[in-house]
Formats: C-alpha cells, structure tokens, sequence
C-alpha cells in the first residue's frame, strides 16, 4: 500500500505505524468527578467501522510527522492524507 505524504510524495506503508482512530486527537476535556470514565472511553473503547474511516499514522521511518489518511477499511483505498496539524487547526477530524 502507498501513501501519498503532503510533503514527501509517495511513500510505502512499511515507513509508517499506525496509532489508529484519528479521533485520538479530541482528548476529552471533562469535570473532575467524570473523568476517569470519559479516559477511559476516549483511551480504550473504540469503534471498528466498516467503509470510509480517519486513522492517525507515524511516519517513523521517514520525517517523523503525523499524518490524517482517510481510507475505506474494506478496500483499503486511501482517498486523502493531511498532514495532522493541519487538519487539527481545521478541527476537521471526526
């Protein structure tokens, strides 16, 4: 599988590890008394979809920057990659 990286164009997806769902980025911000529990759900439980899907992937072998790729979990087919800070600024990750 290739992925095109914004800055460094097509790369192999051997260069890369994946954390998984890019919503990891949204860290709860929550009152002190619930916020065990939401930890808890933010870090542990989450959802495995079937189609279009936002994972967050490290391109640790290469530039070592944080990349949104957008791809169908069934296909595999990469439809977008951002660069992570970028799409955080838009607050686009869903």
């Amino acid at each position: 599988m290739k992925i095109n990286h914004p800055l460094l164009g097509p790369r192999n997806a051997s260069e890369f590890t994946i954390l998984g769902d890019a919503k990891l980025l949204q860290r709860p911000n929550t009152p002190e008394r619930d916020q065990a529990r939401v930890f808890y759900e933010y870090l542990y439980l989450r959802d495995n979809p079937i189609g279009q899907h936002q994972e967050l992937w490290f391109h640790e072998q290469g530039d070592r920057s944080w990349l949104i790729v957008s791809r169908d979990t069934l296909t595999h087919e990469i439809n977008n990659v951002e660069l992570a800070s970028k799409v955080i600024k838009k607050g686009q990750t869903q």
